[in-house]
Protein backbone atom coordinates (compact mmCIF):
# COMPACT_ATOMS: atom_id res chain seq x y z
CA UNK A 1 0.00 0.00 0.00
CA UNK A 2 0.92 3.55 -0.61
CA UNK A 3 1.07 5.16 2.79
CA UNK A 4 2.97 2.01 4.25
CA UNK A 5 6.82 1.60 5.25
CA UNK A 6 8.74 0.24 3.22
CA UNK A 7 8.40 -3.66 4.48
CA UNK A 8 12.27 -5.84 4.96
CA UNK A 9 11.69 -7.70 1.71
CA UNK A 10 11.18 -4.45 -0.19
CA UNK A 11 14.43 -2.79 1.43
CA UNK A 12 16.42 -5.95 0.12
CA UNK A 13 14.95 -5.87 -3.02
CA UNK A 14 16.07 -2.23 -3.30
CA UNK A 15 19.13 -3.39 -1.81
CA UNK A 16 19.92 -5.61 -4.71
CA UNK A 17 19.12 -3.86 -7.20
CA UNK A 18 21.76 -1.08 -6.03
CA UNK A 19 24.41 -4.52 -6.10
CA UNK A 20 24.48 -3.61 -2.00
CA UNK A 21 24.26 -5.77 1.13
CA UNK A 22 22.96 -3.36 3.83
CA UNK A 23 21.76 0.17 4.10
CA UNK A 24 25.19 1.37 5.72
CA UNK A 25 27.01 0.34 2.60
CA UNK A 26 24.89 3.89 0.91
CA UNK A 27 27.44 5.85 3.46
CA UNK A 28 30.63 4.44 2.54
CA UNK A 29 31.86 7.71 1.27
CA UNK A 30 32.00 9.09 5.02
CA UNK A 31 35.28 9.25 6.21
CA UNK A 32 36.24 6.88 9.54
CA UNK A 33 36.82 9.29 11.18
CA UNK A 34 33.78 11.21 11.38
CA UNK A 35 31.59 8.58 12.09
CA UNK A 36 29.93 8.19 15.40
CA UNK A 37 30.90 5.08 17.01
CA UNK A 38 29.06 5.62 20.57
CA UNK A 39 25.94 6.87 21.50
CA UNK A 40 25.54 10.56 21.57
CA UNK A 41 26.19 11.83 25.82
CA UNK A 42 23.20 13.02 26.49
CA UNK A 43 21.90 13.75 29.43
CA UNK A 44 18.89 10.57 30.57
CA UNK A 45 15.03 10.50 29.51
CA UNK A 46 12.63 12.91 31.13
CA UNK A 47 9.07 12.43 31.15
CA UNK A 48 6.95 15.36 30.56
CA UNK A 49 6.64 17.28 33.64
CA UNK A 50 9.98 16.95 34.27
CA UNK A 51 10.82 18.44 30.85
CA UNK A 52 8.89 21.47 31.24
CA UNK A 53 10.20 22.15 34.27
CA UNK A 54 14.02 22.32 32.82
CA UNK A 55 13.09 24.09 29.82
CA UNK A 56 11.03 27.09 32.58
CA UNK A 57 14.25 26.75 34.43
CA UNK A 58 16.24 27.56 31.37
CA UNK A 59 14.24 30.33 30.46
CA UNK A 60 13.87 31.73 33.80
CA UNK A 61 17.92 32.86 33.51
CA UNK A 62 16.88 35.07 30.88
CA UNK A 63 16.54 38.18 32.31
CA UNK A 64 15.97 40.31 29.59
CA UNK A 65 12.91 39.18 28.81
CA UNK A 66 11.33 40.51 32.28
CA UNK A 67 12.65 43.74 31.87
CA UNK A 68 10.28 46.74 31.51
CA UNK A 69 11.11 47.58 27.18
CA UNK A 70 10.87 50.91 25.51
CA UNK A 71 12.39 49.31 22.11
CA UNK A 72 10.57 50.53 18.73
CA UNK A 73 12.04 51.52 15.87
CA UNK A 74 10.03 49.17 13.68
CA UNK A 75 9.23 46.48 15.61
CA UNK A 76 6.66 46.92 18.72
CA UNK A 77 5.41 45.34 21.67
CA UNK A 78 2.31 44.93 21.75
CA UNK A 79 -0.87 42.06 23.38
CA UNK A 80 -2.26 39.76 20.86
CA UNK A 81 -5.21 37.78 21.84
CA UNK A 82 -5.07 34.48 22.69
CA UNK A 83 -7.51 33.31 20.13
CA UNK A 84 -4.87 34.90 17.29
CA UNK A 85 -2.40 31.46 18.01
CA UNK A 86 -5.69 29.23 18.47
CA UNK A 87 -6.96 30.11 15.27
CA UNK A 88 -3.89 30.20 13.21
CA UNK A 89 -3.07 26.24 14.11
CA UNK A 90 -6.48 25.26 13.14
CA UNK A 91 -5.22 22.38 10.25
CA UNK A 92 -7.15 24.01 7.84
CA UNK A 93 -4.52 26.83 7.88
CA UNK A 94 -1.21 24.93 9.27
CA UNK A 95 -1.06 22.12 6.99
CA UNK A 96 -2.28 24.07 4.01
CA UNK A 97 -0.27 23.89 1.22
CA UNK A 98 -1.46 25.96 -1.83
CA UNK A 99 -4.70 28.30 -1.85
CA UNK A 100 -5.74 27.04 -4.75
CA UNK A 101 -8.03 24.43 -6.41
CA UNK A 102 -9.05 22.06 -3.68
CA UNK A 103 -7.24 24.06 -1.04
CA UNK A 104 -10.07 26.67 -1.70
CA UNK A 105 -12.00 24.45 0.66
CA UNK A 106 -10.01 25.17 3.44
CA UNK A 107 -10.56 28.61 3.88
CA UNK A 108 -7.15 29.80 2.66
CA UNK A 109 -8.74 31.95 -0.14
CA UNK A 110 -11.04 33.40 2.18
CA UNK A 111 -8.60 34.48 4.68
CA UNK A 112 -6.61 36.31 1.88
CA UNK A 113 -9.07 38.05 0.72
CA UNK A 114 -10.50 39.35 4.06
CA UNK A 115 -6.72 40.53 4.78
CA UNK A 116 -7.26 42.80 1.53
CA UNK A 117 -10.15 44.32 2.33
CA UNK A 118 -9.34 44.88 6.09
CA UNK A 119 -5.96 46.42 4.88
CA UNK A 120 -7.67 48.62 2.25
CA UNK A 121 -10.05 49.62 5.30
CA UNK A 122 -6.75 50.38 7.43
CA UNK A 123 -4.95 52.35 5.02
CA UNK A 124 -8.03 54.03 3.33
CA UNK A 125 -6.86 52.88 -0.56
CA UNK A 126 -8.97 51.08 -2.96
CA UNK A 127 -6.71 47.66 -3.18
CA UNK A 128 -4.43 45.97 -1.47
CA UNK A 129 -2.23 42.71 -2.34
CA UNK A 130 -1.97 39.68 -0.45
CA UNK A 131 1.27 40.67 1.61
CA UNK A 132 4.80 40.57 1.06
CA UNK A 133 7.83 39.92 3.44
CA UNK A 134 7.92 42.68 5.33
CA UNK A 135 7.85 46.46 5.54
CA UNK A 136 11.05 46.92 4.14
CA UNK A 137 10.63 44.82 0.85
CA UNK A 138 7.04 46.50 0.68
CA UNK A 139 8.83 49.77 0.44
CA UNK A 140 11.55 48.25 -1.86
CA UNK A 141 8.68 47.21 -4.06
CA UNK A 142 6.54 50.44 -4.24
CA UNK A 143 9.42 52.25 -5.14
CA UNK A 144 9.87 49.96 -7.99
CA UNK A 145 6.06 49.79 -8.53
CA UNK A 146 6.41 54.09 -9.21
CA UNK A 147 9.09 53.58 -11.56
CA UNK A 148 6.65 51.28 -13.74
CA UNK A 149 4.18 53.64 -13.33
CA UNK A 150 5.86 56.78 -13.99
CA UNK A 151 8.25 56.35 -16.00
CA UNK A 152 10.89 58.30 -14.25
CA UNK A 153 13.66 57.05 -12.96
CA UNK A 154 14.39 59.19 -10.36
CA UNK A 155 13.15 58.33 -6.54
CA UNK A 156 13.42 61.38 -3.48
CA UNK A 157 12.97 59.79 -0.04
CA UNK A 158 12.87 61.29 3.34
CA UNK A 159 16.05 60.56 5.89
CA UNK A 160 13.36 60.40 8.25
CA UNK A 161 12.46 57.01 6.72
CA UNK A 162 13.85 53.96 8.94
CA UNK A 163 17.24 53.62 7.85
CA UNK A 164 17.20 49.62 7.59
CA UNK A 165 13.77 50.43 4.86
CA UNK A 166 16.14 52.67 3.22
CA UNK A 167 19.72 50.12 3.04
CA UNK A 168 16.90 47.46 1.78
CA UNK A 169 15.12 49.73 -0.92
CA UNK A 170 19.20 50.57 -2.31
CA UNK A 171 19.70 46.80 -2.51
CA UNK A 172 16.63 46.41 -4.98
CA UNK A 173 17.05 49.26 -7.32
CA UNK A 174 20.73 49.12 -7.14
CA UNK A 175 20.64 47.61 -10.88
CA UNK A 176 16.93 48.45 -12.13
CA UNK A 177 18.42 52.14 -13.26
CA UNK A 178 16.86 53.90 -10.73
CA UNK A 179 17.98 56.45 -8.68
CA UNK A 180 17.36 57.21 -5.00
CA UNK A 181 17.88 61.09 -4.09
CA UNK A 182 17.53 62.37 -0.63
CA UNK A 183 15.28 64.45 1.54
CA UNK A 184 16.48 65.92 4.45
CA UNK A 185 14.53 66.34 8.17
CA UNK A 186 13.41 69.49 9.67
CA UNK A 187 15.67 69.91 12.91
CA UNK A 188 12.46 71.85 14.19
CA UNK A 189 9.75 69.69 13.82
CA UNK A 190 11.75 66.45 13.27
CA UNK A 191 9.36 66.14 9.52
CA UNK A 192 10.65 65.93 6.40
CA UNK A 193 11.94 69.23 5.15
CA UNK A 194 10.49 69.25 1.10
CA UNK A 195 12.23 71.29 -1.26
CA UNK A 196 10.29 71.75 -4.46
CA UNK A 197 13.64 72.31 -6.56
CA UNK A 198 13.95 68.96 -6.11
CA UNK A 199 11.49 68.00 -7.77
CA UNK A 200 11.41 67.95 -11.45
CA UNK A 201 10.11 65.45 -14.62
CA UNK A 202 12.57 62.87 -13.66
CA UNK A 203 11.09 61.91 -10.00
CA UNK A 204 8.40 59.69 -9.92
CA UNK A 205 7.92 58.92 -6.37
CA UNK A 206 8.55 61.12 -3.10
CA UNK A 207 8.86 58.51 -0.36
CA UNK A 208 8.18 59.41 3.58
CA UNK A 209 7.71 57.76 6.81
CA UNK A 210 4.58 58.75 8.98
CA UNK A 211 4.95 58.43 12.17
CA UNK A 212 8.57 58.79 10.90
CA UNK A 213 11.86 57.15 12.22
CA UNK A 214 11.92 59.39 14.41
CA UNK A 215 8.52 59.49 16.03
CA UNK A 216 7.37 62.70 13.94
CA UNK A 217 3.89 62.14 12.44
CA UNK A 218 4.11 64.22 8.81
CA UNK A 219 1.61 66.02 7.02
CA UNK A 220 0.70 63.59 4.43
CA UNK A 221 -1.93 66.04 2.66
CA UNK A 222 0.68 68.84 1.99
CA UNK A 223 3.43 66.43 0.94
CA UNK A 224 1.01 64.76 -1.61
CA UNK A 225 -0.37 68.31 -3.35
CA UNK A 226 3.05 69.06 -3.42
CA UNK A 227 4.38 65.58 -5.22
CA UNK A 228 1.28 65.30 -7.17
CA UNK A 229 1.67 68.98 -8.73
CA UNK A 230 4.92 67.98 -10.18
CA UNK A 231 3.77 64.77 -11.92
CA UNK A 232 5.11 62.51 -9.12
CA UNK A 233 3.69 59.69 -6.62
CA UNK A 234 3.96 59.97 -2.92
CA UNK A 235 4.66 56.63 -1.38
CA UNK A 236 3.97 56.45 2.78
CA UNK A 237 5.64 54.17 4.59
CA UNK A 238 4.44 53.05 7.90
CA UNK A 239 6.19 50.71 10.34
CA UNK A 240 4.02 51.03 13.41
CA UNK A 241 0.14 50.10 11.86
CA UNK A 242 -1.27 50.17 15.22
CA UNK A 243 -1.09 54.18 14.55
CA UNK A 244 -4.00 53.38 12.12
CA UNK A 245 -6.28 53.20 15.03
CA UNK A 246 -5.53 57.12 15.44
CA UNK A 247 -4.38 58.60 12.67
CA UNK A 248 -6.36 60.17 8.99
CA UNK A 249 -5.16 56.91 6.96
CA UNK A 250 -2.43 57.76 4.16
CA UNK A 251 -5.08 56.99 1.33
CA UNK A 252 -7.17 59.85 2.60
CA UNK A 253 -4.48 61.99 3.01
CA UNK A 254 -3.50 61.51 -0.99
CA UNK A 255 -0.97 58.91 -0.98
CA UNK A 256 -0.89 56.57 -4.05
CA UNK A 257 0.79 54.05 -2.39
CA UNK A 258 1.23 52.62 1.04
CA UNK A 259 3.94 50.07 2.11
CA UNK A 260 3.37 49.20 6.09
CA UNK A 261 4.55 46.32 8.30
CA UNK A 262 2.20 44.21 9.80
CA UNK A 263 4.12 42.88 13.00
CA UNK A 264 2.13 45.26 15.11
CA UNK A 265 -1.39 43.22 14.35
CA UNK A 266 -0.87 40.35 16.32
CA UNK A 267 2.24 39.37 15.68
CA UNK A 268 5.16 38.60 17.86
CA UNK A 269 8.65 40.08 18.07
CA UNK A 270 9.47 36.54 16.96
CA UNK A 271 10.79 37.49 13.54
CA UNK A 272 10.20 34.63 11.31
CA UNK A 273 8.27 34.37 7.85
CA UNK A 274 7.20 31.10 8.54
CA UNK A 275 4.40 32.33 10.60
CA UNK A 276 1.14 32.63 8.59
CA UNK A 277 1.61 36.47 9.52
CA UNK A 278 -1.34 37.92 7.11
CA UNK A 279 -3.86 35.11 8.44
CA UNK A 280 -2.86 35.70 12.15
CA UNK A 281 -2.76 40.04 11.74
CA UNK A 282 -6.92 39.15 9.80
CA UNK A 283 -7.74 36.97 12.86
CA UNK A 284 -6.47 40.12 15.14
CA UNK A 285 -8.02 43.27 12.99
CA UNK A 286 -11.28 40.98 13.34
CA UNK A 287 -11.37 40.15 16.95
CA UNK A 288 -10.29 43.76 18.26
CA UNK A 289 -12.88 46.01 15.55
CA UNK A 290 -12.82 49.47 14.61
CA UNK A 291 -13.09 50.27 18.86
CA UNK A 292 -10.50 47.89 20.06
CA UNK A 293 -7.73 49.28 17.42
CA UNK A 294 -9.19 52.72 18.46
CA UNK A 295 -8.26 51.67 22.15
CA UNK A 296 -4.63 50.65 21.31
CA UNK A 297 -4.20 53.40 19.43
CA UNK A 298 -5.36 55.61 21.88
CA UNK A 299 -3.61 54.40 24.94
CA UNK A 300 -0.21 53.84 23.15
CA UNK A 301 -0.56 57.92 22.71
CA UNK A 302 -2.05 58.35 26.23
CA UNK A 303 1.08 56.37 27.44
CA UNK A 304 3.45 57.98 25.22
CA UNK A 305 2.67 61.66 25.86
CA UNK A 306 2.99 60.96 29.81
CA UNK A 307 6.07 59.48 29.56
CA UNK A 308 6.98 62.78 27.34
CA UNK A 309 6.01 64.97 30.13
CA UNK A 310 7.59 62.57 33.31
CA UNK A 311 10.78 62.70 30.57
CA UNK A 312 11.04 66.32 29.55
CA UNK A 313 10.81 66.88 33.64
CA UNK A 314 14.00 65.85 34.12
CA UNK A 315 16.97 67.91 34.51
CA UNK A 316 19.11 67.72 31.33
CA UNK A 317 17.03 66.16 29.23
CA UNK A 318 14.73 67.49 26.46
CA UNK A 319 12.31 66.62 23.57
CA UNK A 320 14.24 68.31 20.23
CA UNK A 321 11.35 68.14 17.73
CA UNK A 322 7.88 69.89 18.18
CA UNK A 323 6.21 68.00 15.60
CA UNK A 324 3.01 65.85 16.95
CA UNK A 325 4.61 62.12 17.68
CA UNK A 326 2.09 58.73 18.11
CA UNK A 327 3.86 56.36 20.51
CA UNK A 328 7.60 57.14 20.19
CA UNK A 329 9.42 60.08 20.36
CA UNK A 330 13.22 61.35 20.50
CA UNK A 331 14.78 61.92 23.77
CA UNK A 332 18.38 64.27 23.40
CA UNK A 333 20.02 63.28 26.89
CA UNK A 334 23.50 65.20 28.60
CA UNK A 335 25.55 62.55 28.63
CA UNK A 336 25.64 59.70 25.67
CA UNK A 337 22.77 57.75 25.18
CA UNK A 338 24.34 54.51 24.06
CA UNK A 339 26.09 54.65 27.49
CA UNK A 340 23.04 55.35 29.37
CA UNK A 341 20.67 53.06 28.08
CA UNK A 342 23.77 50.38 29.35
CA UNK A 343 23.09 51.84 32.92
CA UNK A 344 19.61 51.56 32.80
CA UNK A 345 19.46 48.29 31.90
CA UNK A 346 22.46 47.26 34.05
CA UNK A 347 21.60 49.47 37.03
CA UNK A 348 18.01 49.72 36.82
CA UNK A 349 16.94 46.49 34.70
CA UNK A 350 14.98 48.62 31.91
CA UNK A 351 15.12 48.74 28.36
CA UNK A 352 15.20 52.50 27.64
CA UNK A 353 15.37 52.52 23.90
CA UNK A 354 17.38 52.84 20.98
CA UNK A 355 20.40 55.33 20.91
CA UNK A 356 20.31 57.02 17.45
CA UNK A 357 23.80 57.17 16.99
CA UNK A 358 23.53 52.96 15.77
CA UNK A 359 21.98 54.97 12.18
CA UNK A 360 23.20 58.41 12.66
CA UNK A 361 26.56 58.51 14.73
CA UNK A 362 26.53 62.98 14.36
CA UNK A 363 23.79 62.04 17.12
CA UNK A 364 25.58 60.41 19.45
CA UNK A 365 23.09 62.23 22.96
CA UNK A 366 19.44 61.44 20.97
CA UNK A 367 17.61 58.50 21.74
CA UNK A 368 14.45 56.88 20.71
CA UNK A 369 11.73 56.01 23.18
CA UNK A 370 8.57 53.64 22.17
CA UNK A 371 5.67 53.15 24.52
CA UNK A 372 2.89 50.49 23.92
CA UNK A 373 0.12 49.76 25.52
CA UNK A 374 1.87 47.06 27.25
CA UNK A 375 4.33 49.69 28.78
CA UNK A 376 2.67 50.23 32.45
CA UNK A 377 2.80 53.81 34.23
CA UNK A 378 4.73 52.02 37.59
CA UNK A 379 6.86 50.86 33.94
CA UNK A 380 7.38 54.07 32.96
CA UNK A 381 8.01 55.92 36.21
CA UNK A 382 10.65 53.29 36.79
CA UNK A 383 12.72 54.66 33.70
CA UNK A 384 12.25 58.62 34.67
CA UNK A 385 13.71 57.60 37.90
CA UNK A 386 16.83 55.43 36.73
CA UNK A 387 17.01 58.76 34.13
CA UNK A 388 17.11 60.90 37.00
CA UNK A 389 19.61 58.72 38.91
CA UNK A 390 21.79 58.52 36.22
CA UNK A 391 21.59 62.07 35.63
CA UNK A 392 22.64 62.59 39.61
CA UNK A 393 25.46 61.03 39.13
CA UNK A 394 26.97 62.89 37.16
CA UNK A 395 29.14 60.46 35.79
CA UNK A 396 30.33 60.59 32.54
CA UNK A 397 29.81 57.62 30.35
CA UNK A 398 32.12 55.87 28.46
CA UNK A 399 31.29 53.74 25.12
Amino acid sequence: MRYIPNSPEERQEMLHALGLNSAEELFDSIPADALLREPLKTPAALSEIELLERFESLASRNAAARRPSFLGAGAYSHYAPTIVDSLIQRSEFFTAYTPYQPEISQGTLQAIFEFQTLVCQLTGMDVANASMYDGSTAMAEAVLMAERVTRRSRVLVSDAVHPEYMQVTETYVAHAGIELGRLGVDAETGRTAFDDSALDKTVGAVVVQSPNFFGCVEDLKSLADRAHAAGALLVVVVTESASFGLLRPPGACGADIVAAEGQSLGVPLSFTNEGLIALAATIYMTTMGRKGLQEVAAQCAQKAAYARRRIAAVEGFSLPYSAPVFNEFVVRAPLEAAGLLRRLASEHNVNGGLALSRHFPERPNDLLVCVTETNKRSEIDALVAGLREVQGSRFKVQS
